[in-house]
């Protein structure tokens, strides 16, 4: 498997940002795929998934949205919220001259890609969202910002892995040992201080000034733009059975106002599964098979 390149651009208000793109593997050409991750998560949580998707025959560019992994933290904290991450994407869609992409959002990802959606809907080929809806749920958002902004003490691997199972073994339990140690190695990063968390703490920031104005959270009414980004394009929802993110009753309005959206509920797992499901896999599969 070839490694991805790094590519780097420069936002708007002058941030280096990083993404890592994966070359389309031979073969007719296909429209490419942009992956957008969670609050606190990176690039690396595609790094099973974009190869997969890369080696069906399409260009994967998963992001590092500001502030996390290899793109630069942001010193106004305000600007880490969908409107602004949205406008990087089209930066670097601009300047890599895609006109066209589908996009497959992991719970915040999901919410930068509906933000999107409002602001240049031409982008968008198609959507696959991972646990992420017009409505979030207040127990898990509440859940998230008890922890988004920490700086647990780890010593080494074999600790920062016992902290991701503390933090994520109740949405994902059926991960091994050696699972959360690789889980540990995504949302980890050494410094000449030791390990830390790979984002910048500030994240948290938007919680404490308006918790519903955070980036987990969703406005006060994200159905008709939900509606509007979907209508007439794929779509495809991948949901953790045991969700506190995504409830079932969301997800069932969702299916009722748009039939044609291709539904996939895991059992056992929370928010939000790590796409790398046999049935989440699978559901990609399918909806990257039949799309442009």
């Amino acid at each position: 498997m070839t490694d991805p390149a790094i590519r780097t651009w420069t936002s708007a208000d002058g941030l280096t940002l990083s993404a890592r793109d994966y070359a389309a593997a031979d073969g007719p050409a296909r429209l490419p795929v942009v992956c957008l991750h969670g609050l606190t998560r990176n690039s690396r949580d595609f790094e099973v998934v974009a190869p997969r998707v890369a080696a069906s025959g399409r260009r994967v560019l998963a992001l590092d949205v500001r502030g996390r992994g290899r793109s630069a933290w942001d010193p106004s904290p305000l600007n880490y919220n969908p409107a602004v991450y949205a406008g990087d994407v089209i930066t670097l869609l601009e300047q890599s001259g895609i006109s066209r992409a589908h996009f497959v959002g992991t719970s915040m990802g999901g919410l930068i890609t509906l933000t999107l959606s409002a602001m240049r809907p031409d982008l968008i080929a198609g959507v696959a969202l991972n646990d992420v809806g017009p409505e979030v749920g207040a127990a898990g958002l509440a859940r998230i910002a008890s922890y988004v902004g920490g700086a647990p003490q780890v010593a080494n691997w074999s600790e920062a892995a016992v902290y991701a199972k503390a933090v994520n073994g109740e949405a994902l339990p059926g991960l091994a040992d050696a699972d959360w140690e690789r889980f540990a190695r995504r949302v980890f990063r050494e410094t000449d201080k030791g390990l830390v968390l790979d984002y910048d703490p500030a994240i948290s920031e938007v919680f404490k000034v308006a918790p519903t104005a955070a980036p987990a959270a969703s406005p006060p009414d994200l159905w008709p733009l939900f509606i509007a980004m979907a209508t007439g394009k794929p779509l495809l929802l991948v949901r953790g059975a045991d969700s506190d993110i995504l409830e079932a009753a969301v997800a069932d309005r969702m299916a009722t106002l748009l039939p044609h959206m291709a539904r996939v509920d895991i059992e056992g797992v929370g928010h939000a599964p790590t796409l790398e499901e046999p049935q989440a896999q699978a559901a990609l599969d399918t909806y990257f098979a039949h799309v442009s």
